[in-house]
């Protein structure tokens, strides 16, 4: 439940001891003093509910959130450093004995972000603070390019992909329903499925690859099946480790005499391709001589002479998803916000005839 509350004055203790510990200022605390509350408890009531127990302030949540990134801690390490660190107490307005909270907070907090509608909340929020603080202005230069981001997954060889997705989808089923799949599972998937897929566990002779592939394409293939019976329970119907092996053995299988046949690498269809049951949206690409799995971001910045150059607006797009159907949705989205510049400096990637049309329309060079 959030009660919001006007940001406190820091505690005249804390304030004495940090100037005393930092006569020459410190990060944090000079993004308090010359900042001010970057950000307020109203600024995230669409994000709480009206009831429950009182929420950590999430003006201060976020602030920790931001600090955490900066000093690229993990949120144990951020929940410590709460405690701990003198400056951070400044910045969040704490007294010095201030016991701070469970690092899980800090998680409960990402997932509210997350989950309501416009998770550019923070961001959006501080861009009009820099606003009101003459540091952000409309109508300038910007500057928009894009970087890899790696999913936090393992990346597997196709054997192994067969093998994680059929034993994903097991153990959620084991966590949704464990009598149903007690009582179709034969005895010798607990042996195939009881362990993480590792090459070497895994047959070495490529006969004995392929024999092994077709046994685990027969193995999903049936379990689809008995998903599709009217005796499953309903908890185990919609589960997306369901959804990530009919794709996977979509693309990685082909019937033959009524069997499941691991294709060959000639026999593989054109396509998306599932890289990990565990991350269904991250996939595989390349860019100037790099190659990774997951997504890929897009950041303008402006980049005007005579102010900081600040982050205005960021998407993320799967990984091997065009550069160029981005540029059009950046430019409307910047003159939703206000925000459009007068000059738009891009890569050849992101130039298209919709990125013109829309530049033109926008009065943006």
């Amino acid at each position: 439940m959030l009660r919001p509350m006007e940001v406190p004055e820091v505690p005249a203790e804390t304030a004495r001891i940090a100037h005393a510990a930092f006569p020459k200022g410190a990060l944090f605390i000079r993004l308090r003093d010359e900042l001010g509350p970057l950000l307020l408890d109203q600024d995230f009531t669409q994000v709480y509910s009206g009831r429950g127990r009182p929420a950590v302030a999430p003006w201060r949540l976020a602030l920790i959130t931001i600090m955490q990134f900066v000093e690229n801690l993990s949120d144990r390490q951020a929940a410590d450093a709460v405690r701990g660190h003198l400056a951070w107490k400044y910045a969040l307005s704490l007294e010095l004995d201030h016991p701070g909270f469970d690092a899980s907070v800090l998680t409960e907090f990402r997932q509210r972000l997350l989950a309501q509608d416009n998770p550019l909340l923070m961001l959006d929020r501080l861009l009009a603070r820099c606003q009101e603080l003459g540091v952000l202005r409309p109508h300038g230069k910007l500057r928009t390019d894009s970087t890899h981001v790696m999913a936090a997954i393992r990346v597997m060889n196709r054997l192994e992909l067969i093998v994680e997705t059929m034993r994903a989808l097991l153990n959620a089923l084991a966590t949704a329903a464990p009598a149903w799949v007690q009582q179709i599972a034969p005895e010798t998937w607990y042996d195939r499925y009881a362990h993480r897929a590792e090459t070497y566990r895994l047959p070495k002779s490529e006969a004995a690859k392929q024999a092994f592939a077709d046994t685990i394409g027969q193995d999903g293939h049936d379990l689809l099946i008995l998903l599709l019976g009217d005796d499953v329970p309903e908890a185990a119907r919609q589960l997306p480790e369901t959804e990530a092996l009919r794709r996977c053995w979509k693309r990685q299988f082909i019937s033959k005499q009524g069997k499941q046949h691991f294709c060959t690498r000639e026999e593989l269809p054109k396509g998306d391709m599932l890289e990990s049951p565990y991350d269904m949206d991250a996939r595989y690409s390349t860019k100037r001589g790099r190659e990774w799995t997951g997504y890929k971001v897009h950041l303008s910045e402006t980049c005007d002479d005579d102010l900081p150059h600040l982050i205005t607006h960021v998407v993320t797009t799967q990984a091997h998803e065009q550069d160029a159907p981005i540029g059009k949705q950046i430019q409307e989205q910047l003159y939703e916000k206000g925000l459009s510049p007068q000059q738009h400096w891009v890569d050849a990637g992101y130039n298209g005839a919709e990125l013109i049309v829309s530049a033109r329309e926008q009065g943006v060079v």
